[in-house]
């Protein structure tokens, strides 16, 4: 009995042991996405699901209202810049997406970029070359691509 006890113990705290090995730093949307990055450059999906699931789960809301707010993509960097929740998640959906098809559940993949399309489409991301380009743009191309695969 005392060894189903510890078994039982071991098998219900798995995921709190399992979630320790994440550090979410200060919880701000940049530190997560830049763990997501980082994940990515070290072709760790499960970290960049963590990362990216945290994100999506704290600041969702807020992106959703600046999207909201807006009735066209912002061009000024600056402006751009000031709607850091809408671009961070926006961004973590779209990587959020690649992790899902690497993992190979394509349809979980197909979800994360209609949702990034339909609820976050002015999200930019800034690329350290010196530009910003649109999760959004990218996820509808790798919709059409995996719906194009599934028939």
């Amino acid at each position: 009995m005392k060894k189903l006890h510890s078994l039982l113990a071991a098998v219900l705290l798995m995921p709190v042991i399992a979630n320790a090995q994440y550090d979410f730093g200060d919880h701000r949307s940049e530190t997560l996405l830049g763990k997501a990055w980082a994940a990515q450059d070290a072709k760790n999906d499960e970290a960049i699901l963590v990362y990216t699931g945290k994100l999506i789960e704290l600041f969702t809301p807020q992106a959703i209202e600046q999207q909201k707010a807006l009735t066209a993509p912002l061009t000024v960097k600056e402006e751009v810049f000031k709607q850091w929740a809408l671009n961070d998640v926006a961004t973590a959906y779209f990587v959020r997406g690649q992790a899902l098809e690497r993992q190979g559940k394509p349809q979980e993949a197909i979800e994360a970029y209609k949702f990034l399309v339909a609820n976050l489409p002015f999200g930019q991301c800034w690329d350290t070359k010196g530009w910003f380009w649109k999760p959004a743009d990218g996820a509808a191309g790798r919709i059409k691509a995996l719906e194009f695969d599934a028939q």
